[in-house]
């Protein structure tokens, strides 16, 4: 195993006590400790991308694992956030709802024997994503307007990067006899 699928791996492994830091209440450090393990495993989804493409180490395993990686820590702080009260749960159903259907398409594409990498406007919604959950752990009052501008363009980029996906994809979903 390379180091870059190593790095998702680990990304994956850090979802567990990022997630135990956000909601169990362990005073004010909690967070700041929740959000320090956030940026480590969001940074290291950097860091195995170039990594992978500037050692010629991108593996089918890498393609697969680095979105669905992204989509656990994600998903993980969003439902948090709403346990929390922090973020709208419809928001949060719009944006879990796009993973479930790119993994989906995945699924589909992959049974033709297609692996579909990250394209630049999913990987602009993770950015934003990731951006939103930084803010919102944070959660700085004077930054409560910037915060809200952020999750709003997190949302619209992430209805944006579907309608692309599904676009630029389309021909995974016809039949071939």
């Amino acid at each position: 195993m390379n180091l870059p699928n190593k790095l998702t791996i680990l990304r994956m492994i850090m979802i567990i006590p990022f997630v135990v830091f956000m909601l169990v209440p362990i005073g004010g450090a909690g967070k700041w400790i929740a959000l320090a393990l956030f940026v480590i495993a969001s940074l290291t989804d950097l860091l195995d991308g170039k990594i992978a493409r500037k050692y010629n180490l991108v593996t089918t395993f890498g393609k697969f694992m680095d979105p669905l990686a992204d989509k656990l820590l994600v998903c993980s702080a969003l439902i948090c956030l709403v346990e929390m009260g922090k973020i709208p749960a419809w928001i949060v159903i719009i944006i879990v709802s796009r993973e479930f259907i790119i993994s989906g398409f995945r699924l589909v594409a992959s049974d033709k024997g297609v692996v579909i990498a990250a394209g630049y406007w999913g990987k602009f919604k993770t950015t934003f994503q990731m951006v939103m959950i930084v803010l919102m752990i944070a959660d700085i009052p004077v930054l409560s307007l910037v915060t809200t501008i952020v999750m709003w363009a997190a949302l619209i980029l992430t209805v944006v990067s579907l309608v692309d996906y599904l676009v630029k994809n389309k021909d995974c979903l016809k039949d071939q006899k």
